[in-house]
């Protein structure tokens, strides 16, 4: 059944199957201000793929008319279907050819065309950048991933027994704190409001811990929010300038940011969402993002996250043995579906989605094809319980990898 949008609400769920997962993101930090780089777009004219340069998107060598026309038809049929407003696909097989692809709008007043080359918000994909700055520092001996929370955060409910590890795996047992009545009620009544880390974690911790660290999985945003600020702590520089210096740069990503407030560069689409008081679908494009800061508030680009989803997946910018406890996923619960540190495996593909208000991404890569695929939708708005996102990722795999087709089983608690 789907969730109210009062109940659903705050981004970040995590769907990487069929189902819905409520997932928390994570407010701004106790930054006063955010380093925003200079960000530079590549932009490209039209909504098709295309040959390319190495900056573009839309590489050369498509997959061929019969498997083009049939992804073509799937994402449309989908779209359409799940009220989509606009989509953008974006699926890169080594050997096979690539496919690019924009359709429908990218803002449902002027009726402007989607196209490949937008910024988006992210959501949750944020979470794979803040675990990697955390990695890093794991890597540099500054931190153990069995360390107590409570060594660097204090007045965490049994933050003594919970360690740096079990909040990057969603094992904490710590309350999500966007399941707070009164958090949604805060955020929703006046969505462009400004939240600092600390704010959203005393909306979770006034509530009693819902399992033993380590019992269960449970997605929760009060994890990442907490890790941010560890790696604030540790480092002495903001959470953003950290991923900015230490993450983004190293992987060549000129066109993701950490946003301090409601600042989006352009182009990017509108955003709607029906995670409102009233249950009306709203315009969600200024809203602020703050209060999902360390695990939901990043902005990126299709050339980006096509990057990024092969440096994340393969541990570019980490150790091997620090990829290999990444990636070393456990039972969610949900069958087809697993998690590791801050990312996920379903049925072959390894990355993670994002989902905010007003916008869904998915950012996943298939190690055994060397296949990557990059979803960007302008609606979070759920179809029978489930995300748009996972939606079109499922029919696109289903046409392109049938033996890997992106659809575990994710449902709500």
């Amino acid at each position: 059944m789907r969730r109210t949008p009062r109940r659903r609400l705050l981004a970040a769920t995590l769907f990487v199957a069929s189902v819905l997962i409520p997932v928390t993101a994570a407010p701004a930090v106790t930054v006063q201000t955010t380093t925003v780089r200079a960000v530079t777009a590549d932009r490209h004219e039209g909504s098709e793929g295309s040959e390319g340069s190495e900056a573009d998107p839309r590489p050369a060598g498509g997959l061929g008319p019969e498997l083009t026309a049939r992804l073509d038809k799937a994402i449309e049929d989908t779209r359409r279907q799940a009220a989509i407003p606009g989509v953008v696909v974006g699926l890169w097989m080594p050997g096979k050819g690539s496919y690019v692809r924009a359709t429908g709008v990218a803002d449902t007043v002027t009726r402007e065309p989607m196209t490949v080359d937008p910024f988006v918000r992210i959501g949750s994909e944020t979470k794979t950048f803040t675990v990697t700055a955390l990695l890093q520092l794991v890597d540099d001996h500054r931190i153990r991933l069995d360390d107590p929370i409570s060594r660097y955060v204090h007045g965490v409910p049994d933050g003594h027994r919970i360690t740096l590890r079990q909040l990057a795996e969603m094992r904490s047992g710590l309350f999500p704190y966007t399941s707070d009545a009164d958090f949604t009620q805060a955020l929703l009544s006046d969505p462009e409001r400004f939240f600092t880390p600390h704010e959203v974690l005393a909306y979770g911790f006034r509530h009693a811990n819902t399992f033993a660290p380590g019992a269960r999985f449970e997605y929760s945003n009060t994890n990442l929010v907490l890790l941010g600020l560890v790696i604030e702590k540790v480092t002495g520089h903001r959470l953003a300038d950290v991923i900015d210096r230490r993450v983004l740069r190293p992987a060549g990503l000129h066109a993701t940011l950490f946003p301090y407030g409601t600042e989006f560069p352009e182009p990017h689409p509108h955003g709607y969402t029906d995670q409102t008081l009233s249950g009306a679908v709203a315009d969600a494009t200024d809203w602020n993002p703050s209060w999902a800061w360390a695990a939901g508030a990043m902005i990126s680009n299709l050339h980006d996250l096509r990057r990024w989803a092969d440096v994340v997946a393969t541990g570019k910018l980490l150790s091997p043995q620090t990829q290999a406890q990444r990636l070393k996923t456990l039972p969610t619960g949900f069958p087809g579906t697993t998690y590791g540190l801050g990312i996920f495996e379903t049925n072959g593909w390894i990355g993670h989605n994002g989902s905010i208000p007003g916008y869904e991404t998915v950012t996943v890569y298939l190690p055994s094809e060397k296949a990557t695929l990059v979803i960007m939708i302008n609606t979070d708005s759920t179809v029978d319980g489930q995300e748009p996102s996972t939606l079109v990722a499922r029919a696109v795999t289903a046409v392109a990898t049938p033996d890997h087709v992106y659809d575990g089983a994710v449902v709500t608690p």
